[in-house]
């Protein structure tokens, strides 16, 4: 099955050029099936690519997938246009009023990591939706910053800033292979990195309740997993497109910005080469997996959801 989005959404012409499969929701609609019901909470300045990039990874698999697009109810992006915001995205307090539920959440980065959390300007909010997660949302997925916000909102672990940017493809390990998140992984995945700031190891192994599920010796914890709450935290990048990281690259160059070529990323690590992909597949594996065992856990009425 495919994923289901507005025809007039630039993800639905993107995918499918791409081959994903995608339907207009006049089609979708008429299936008789109730489709997974997923939302994105974009928190990212670049919304159109970040929806791109999680739509790919979810629409991928053989479901059908409902993408509702969610941002704060009061900040407003400078980065993306007003009638595409206003087109495409629902605040988070008309979807709190309206009372419905969703069987996954993802929840992106953003790039205020250099900030304490109590001075994001949405952090009240913020943490509404993370209580509002366990009464309406089957399965959450916190990711970068978002997954550093969830881990501290709900355990109270901190992230560090870093004296250097961690930038670049890092080997990490499969902690926990028989994990049903991580079916089909290797045992040593390439994954991407780019932050300022980290959680760090022992922390996370000290609050109850999480468990490691990838981690890097370089990077630290990558993918953590708190049944308790019924979320993912991923740290780092598996949803980048194979050009992301040089287009930050490149951007940081272009102004002025002290950064290291981002390792493990080039060919012999040389920025005039095209960059090479290898973690496409476990980005693949990974959202697949999630949106699987959404599918074999979640209620089949959404009233139920929390309950």
């Amino acid at each position: 099955m495919p994923i289901k989005l507005p025809a007039t959404l630039p993800a639905y012409a993107v995918l499918s050029r791409e081959g994903v499969m995608v339907m207009a929701e006049d089609a979708a609609d008429r299936q008789d099936i109730r489709p997974l019901r997923i939302a994105l909470l974009n928190l990212m300045p670049k919304k159109i690519q970040t929806e791109n990039q999680f739509a790919r990874l979810i629409g991928a698999t053989p479901l059908q997938i409902e993408l509702s697009l969610i941002r704060m109810s009061e900040h407003q992006t400078r980065n993306t246009a007003a009638e595409h915001m206003e087109e495409f995205y629902r605040p988070f307090a008309d979807v709190t009023a309206s009372g419905e539920k969703f069987d996954g959440l993802i929840i992106t980065g953003a790039p205020i990591e250099h900030l304490p959390f109590e001075e994001v300007t949405y952090w009240s909010e913020l943490q509404q939706v993370f209580d509002w997660t366990q009464t309406h949302v089957h399965s959450t997925f916190g990711v970068c910053w978002g997954g550093m916000a969830m881990i501290n909102h709900f355990h109270g672990v901190q992230k560090h800033l870093l004296d250097h940017k961690v930038f670049g493809c890092f080997r990490h390990t499969v902690t926990s292979p028989a994990s049903p998140y991580l079916r089909g992984f290797s045992d040593d995945i390439v994954v991407p990195v780019s932050r300022w700031t980290e959680m760090q190891q022992g922390e996370v192994d000290a609050s109850p309740g999480l468990s490691t599920l990838i981690t890097s010796a370089e990077t630290g914890p990558c993918l953590v997993e708190d049944a308790g709450h019924r979320a993912l935290y991923v740290f780092n990048h598996f949803e980048y497109d194979s050009g992301t990281l040089k287009q930050e690259y490149d951007r940081d160059v272009a102004s002025g910005t002290p950064i290291n070529v981002p390792c493990n990323y080039y060919p012999n690590d040389d920025p005039a080469s095209p960059p090479q992909n290898r973690w496409r597949s476990h980005a693949h594996l990974l959202y697949g997996n999630w949106i699987n065992e959404i599918y074999q856990t979640t209620k089949y009425d959404l009233n139920e959801i929390g309950t």
